[in-house]
């Protein structure tokens, strides 16, 4: 068979870690590489050894004609790109946040939809390998119907080192990281009916929010407090892991750092350690991240093949999107803000 030849828009920050999967992956290839910086352009061209090289998507796109796009740029150039590769009727994969704002989400959901192309989210939390280890637990019932989880990053790593501009956005943390355990909320317990939400600045220096807690409560009837720190000073420095506590009728699960997972049931207790595999170009303390790129890769190039709705699809986020909103809502008024079905 021959390979899917991907054209990919931004090559910053992250988007390395897309296309080291992309290598990582038999049935594609990347056929082109996008941005608008030429330097930038030229060194991971060089990197990745890509002989297409664009500084115009839309030229990109004409010339290539790829299987798919990934677009890994700034959210504020989402929409527009994202409605170029519906235009050419190419399936689309796009960088989180999704949109700065519902009413873009919704606008480009819609048009991939008239199009008649698919459409995901890259939103990877939920495939780092230790989460889906969690989900796998409560799925296969042992700890009975969960009734309380608290799902919390807490961290005090300097994450404006690689990312500045993180420093000079006025939503910080509940759009960039509380977004991704929102996702994990929704993944492991389902949808919401309602959200409270409290913000907060620790570091001066910055133009948004650095620490949010919020309370979820699940249509299934647990409820859930999901917290996001870049302000913490902990013990032990767990970045970039997650760390998850979930009660239920017939025992409890708890997800530690240095990815521990304790499971007590009828049958006892029980330790493992679910570690994500250290790939070949992943590097510590990153690895559980970039691990989860190659999985929700890897999920979309096999949806992509069976011709099936990614997990994390566009339409899917919306629902994650909501809850965004609903926790900027909340914190700037206090109250305790519905979630439309």
């Amino acid at each position: 068979m021959s390979k899917l030849r991907v054209a990919v828009i931004g090559v910053g920050f992250f988007a390395v870690n897309q296309l080291r999967a992309w290598r990582d992956i038999e049935a594609v290839e990347v056929a082109a590489i996008c941005d608008t910086r030429p330097e930038r352009l030229a060194e991971i061209a060089g990197q990745f050894g890509i002989a297409r090289c664009y500084t115009d998507a839309a030229v990109m796109l004409g010339a290539e004609r790829p299987d798919f796009v990934d677009i890994a740029t700034g959210t504020a150039s989402h929409r527009a790109l994202v409605e170029l590769a519906a235009a050419h009727r190419l399936p689309v994969i796009c960088q989180k946040p999704f949109a700065p704002s519902l009413e873009d989400a919704r606008a480009m959901v819609a048009c991939c939809e008239r199009a008649g192309v698919p459409l995901m989210v890259h939103e990877n939390f939920r495939w780092q390998s230790p989460l889906r280890a969690v989900a796998e637990v409560l799925r296969s019932g042992r700890i009975g119907t969960p009734f309380w989880a608290r799902i919390s990053f807490r961290s005090g790593f300097d994450v404006y080192v690689h990312q500045p501009y993180l420093a000079t956005v006025e939503r910080f943390i509940i759009a960039d990281l509380g977004i991704h355990l929102l996702d994990l909320a929704r993944y492991l317990l389902g949808d919401v009916v309602d959200l409270s939400a409290r913000a907060q600045r620790v570091n001066p220096r910055i133009g948004g929010e650095d620490v949010a807690t919020m309370l979820l409560r699940h249509e299934r009837g647990a409820v859930s407090v999901v917290e996001c720190s870049y302000a913490s000073h902990p013990v032990e420095e767990p970045f970039p892991q997650t760390s998850v506590e979930i009660e239920g009728d017939a025992g409890s699960l708890r997800l530690d750092t240095g990815y521990r997972l304790t499971v007590v049931d009828a049958a006892g207790t029980h330790q493992s350690d679910v570690s994500p595999p250290l790939l070949a170009w992943a590097e510590r303390p990153w690895h559980n991240v970039q691990e989860s790129v190659l999985n929700i890769q890897r999920h979309w190039v096999d949806c992509l093949t069976r011709g099936i709705e990614p997990a994390t699809s566009g339409r899917d986020n919306l629902k994650t999107l909501a809850l965004v909103e609903a926790a900027y809502e909340s914190a700037a008024t206090g109250a305790t803000v519905a979630i439309s079905s």
